[in-house]
């Protein structure tokens, strides 16, 4: 082995050990979840103590020894990953661990639906924590059953064809927003500079900060492993899930998208989407219009 072989492998085996998710997981070839946590991690700079309820996330993360984040980790049941995270902050803070970030890691089920109460209340008190919903849009760990974080129209297991969701996605940043907490955001795996750029923001935010991130699952979107970043992407130029941020609930800065994408490119992709009439992509089209222009309506900066 040449000795600039040898250096290009110790580089990279030094690289391999100090990152803070590291090779191997028990994820479904191609969900977005390690993607998200990786470029978190990377962000906070190792800095961290997970707390992650029942979601996919706590088996693809796993049990010490066999967990691939070089952080420590705490699991908790479904409905209190925000108070739990609350109840480590304080226990590290008491401590004299002023630097450590505490983030609540919880799929959607968990965030939008059974751990709401105890997320809102803690922000309410405006707890000086991160919560990071990793957004795969239904309770993919138990089986793709609806969440309130569904989209409009889409298949679940519990949505059967004839009988698809009804009721349209639930805006989880507008309502953490009302709560006035200093920093809320939408993400996605596709952009990771952006994603990282808003998890730094949040890390010099004190108090209550919020990051939806939106991770494809493969499995439940009944979609290819190797689409995961096309469809994020496509996601976020057919306006159907935006990137912006808002500050203490009132300045919205938004990252624009002059020229969209027909939301049918997104759509086709999507096993989950594939029952639907040309009338129901037209009725999703309409209601992604109408939240874009409602968005931009409340926007105080657009970059």
């Amino acid at each position: 082995m040449s000795e600039k072989t040898e250096s290009a492998r110790a580089e990279l085996l030094k690289y391999l050990k100090e990152e803070p998710f590291g090779c191997g997981n028990l994820a479904c070839p191609g969900c977005g979840e390690p993607l998200a946590m990786r470029e978190v991690l990377n962000a906070l700079e190792s800095q961290a103590v997970l707390v992650i309820p029942a979601c996919c996330g706590s088996i693809i993360d796993g049990l010490f020894p066999y967990t691939s984040a070089r952080v420590p980790i705490l699991h908790t049941p479904f409905a209190s990953a925000a108070s739990t995270s609350c109840g480590v902050l304080h226990g590290l803070r008491r401590r004299g661990f002023k630097n450590t970030t505490i983030i609540a890691w919880a799929g959607d089920g968990g965030t939008y639906d059974i751990g709401l109460q105890a997320l809102s209340s803690t922000v309410e008190r405006n707890e000086d924590y991160l919560y990071i919903c990793y957004d795969n849009e239904a309770y993919m760990n138990t089986g793709i059953q609806r969440s309130s974080s569904t989209p409009l129209l889409a298949w679940t297991t519990t949505t059967p064809e004839g009988d698809l969701k009804k009721a349209p996605k639930k805006n989880i940043i507008e309502i953490l927003a009302a709560h006035r907490i200093p920093y809320a955001a939408a993400a996605t795996v596709a952009y990771p500079e952006d994603l990282v750029a808003k998890i730094r923001k949040a890390r010099a935010t004190s108090g209550s900060k919020f990051v939806n991130i939106l991770s494809p699952c493969p499995t439940g979107w009944q979609t290819r492993p190797d689409l995961s970043i096309k469809i994020s992407r496509l996601a976020v130029k057919t306006n159907v899930y935006p990137l912006y941020e808002v500050h203490h609930g009132e300045r919205l800065v938004l990252i624009d998208n002059p020229e969209p994408r027909p939301v049918e490119e997104y759509l086709k992709l999507q096993g989950r989407f594939s029952r639907l009439s040309a009338t129901d992509i037209r009725h999703i089209q309409e209601q992604v219009d109408h939240n874009w222009s409602l968005l931009r309506k409340k926007a105080d900066e657009i970059i």
